[in-house]
């Protein structure tokens, strides 16, 4: 038998072996390739099998010593392309046609099902960005990752910066629905984040999305808290994110940070983090790291994030590859 017919698909939904065998294989490459993150927790990978996505469908594949994740896009505007969310060996499977065999099944389901591009997240310099190079993907979009002391940085920061003008509110899980729809407005601001080359269209944000979108963080077993800047009007002027994929874990992943465009020079991209940075602390004890990636171009963030202590840890980039029949 092939290595490509050893690959199978999980079942829906995973059973619970299914869900250990596939936290072992991510748990031990972490350890070989990034010694200094933390491996998933159980709950953290049977939330991301079980629950279905917002924007798209998953399928799920696994072999012996290897496991892949493809993210079909079903949005209605990025209904071509798809997102190849987890291909990964662990290290005493590598050098056998263990990746190979998986990419097999995935090109096979893009194919089949009409896409004509797949992105990759891939860290530069280890396995992944060798592997991918050689199926012929490109990095369209250079991206850092950035790691911040939690604890460092309230020691060399203190309180929460001040923003004159805005007040701000802190929300931790869903944005209540008073605040939904200004706080999905604000999401367009991300619109002129740098994007390179890549072949996906920007969600169109409206309040029904934002909380699918939150909803799906919380199902999955996850913490998240938006800190924001409104304004006595009722915009939502600045806003950021934190999520924590385990809650009494130790990391914590920092997702969009964004300041709409008329409010931009006023230093509330710094006062959002800030406060989010107290809140993460006083919620949850056990942070220790904030994890965020930000695009190599978008110079305004790369700064607001080394003014509040956050070091570059790691390059990566967003990799594309056009598909042929």
């Amino acid at each position: 038998m092939t290595n490509a017919e050893q690959v199978t698909e999980l079942s829906v939904p995973p059973s619970d072996a299914e869900a250990e065998a596939w936290r072992a294989v991510l748990a031990a490459a972490r350890d070989a390739d990034l010694p200094q993150l933390a491996a998933p927790s159980a709950g953290e990978v049977a939330g991301r099998l079980r629950v279905p996505p917002v924007r798209g469908r998953s399928v799920h594949w696994a072999t012996e010593g290897g496991v892949a994740s493809l993210l079909l896009f079903t949005d209605g505007s990025n209904d071509h392309t798809a997102f190849l969310d987890v291909l990964t060996v662990e290290p005493a499977a590598r050098r056998r046609g263990v990746g190979s065999a998986l990419w097999q099944r995935v090109r096979e389901e893009l194919l089949a099902q009409g896409r004509t591009s797949v992105a990759a997240e891939v860290d530069l310099g280890g396995p992944g960005q060798a592997f991918a190079q050689s199926l012929g993907f490109e990095n369209v979009l250079p991206m850092a990752w950035y790691v911040q002391d939690v604890q460092e940085a309230r020691e060399r920061l203190g309180g929460a910066a001040p923003a004159p003008g805005y007040e701000l509110l802190c929300w931790p899980g869903l944005v209540p629905d008073a605040w939904a729809g200004a706080a999905a407005a604000a999401h367009g601001a991300m619109d002129d984040a740098p994007n390179g080359d890549l072949d996906q269209q920007i969600q169109t944000w409206a309040a029904e999305h934002l909380h699918a979108a939150h909803r799906l963080i919380l199902a999955r077993g996850g913490a998240l808290t938006t800190v924001a800047a409104v304004t006595p009007d009722g915009e939502v002027a600045a806003y950021t994110e934190l999520v924590l994929t385990d809650p009494e874990g130790p990391r914590a992943l920092q997702y969009d940070t964004a300041v709409l465009p008329g409010h931009r020079g006023r230093g509330l991209g710094r006062a959002v983090k800030l406060r989010m940075l107290a809140e993460a602390a006083t919620r949850h004890p056990a942070l220790r790291r904030i994890d965020t990636s930000v695009a190599d171009d978008n110079t305004p963030m790369i700064a607001v994030n080394t003014a509040l202590g956050y070091r570059r840890e790691r390059a990566a980039g967003y990799f594309q590859l056009q598909l042929e029949g």
